[in-house]
């Protein structure tokens, strides 16, 4: 919910400041360009469906 929230908001001052678009791809470009942002994004996304280890594997 929160992130439709924080979407709403980008979305709505996108509408209002139409040149915050060119900071926005910049900033994600930005991003994206490094490799341990982009692997530890990755390993966010990826935590909830991990398997979890029970116990000791004998």
């Amino acid at each position: 919910m929160m992130r439709y929230l924080i979407l709403g908001a980008l979305l709505g001052l996108l509408l209002v400041f139409p040149q915050l678009l060119a900071l926005v791809v910049a900033v994600v470009a930005g991003l994206l360009a490094k490799p341990v942002v982009v692997a530890f994004g990755l390993g966010i996304a990826a935590r909830p469906f991990l398997r979890r280890p029970r116990g000791w594997a004998r």
